[in-house]
């Protein structure tokens, strides 16, 4: 599982992709948060300023958007040593 902050856990086969806030280039990141957010898929679990966006597979053809305040770094560092710091 990845922690992504207060206390919530995603299992790291549900994983599609993490996304940085704060250096996002690429023109799909606003679209992916806004169609997420009109269809009731975002779940913020961030205390500040979410840093980053982890897309999970929830079932068939959906996808829940994690707000984290973690960076993508910290997630990825957490991912690579299974850690629940």
């Amino acid at each position: 599982y990845l922690h992504l902050g207060q206390g919530v856990v995603v299992p790291y086969r549900d994983v599609l992709a993490l996304f940085d806030l704060d250096n996002t280039s690429a023109p799909t990141d606003p679209q992916v948060l806004e169609r997420a957010e009109q269809a009731g898929q975002v779940v913020n679990v961030a205390e500040d300023l979410p840093k980053s966006f982890v897309l999970a597979a929830r079932r068939a053809g959906e996808a829940t958007v994690y707000l984290s305040q973690l960076s993508t770094a910290t997630l990825l560092r957490r991912a690579e040593n299974n850690s629940f710091e």
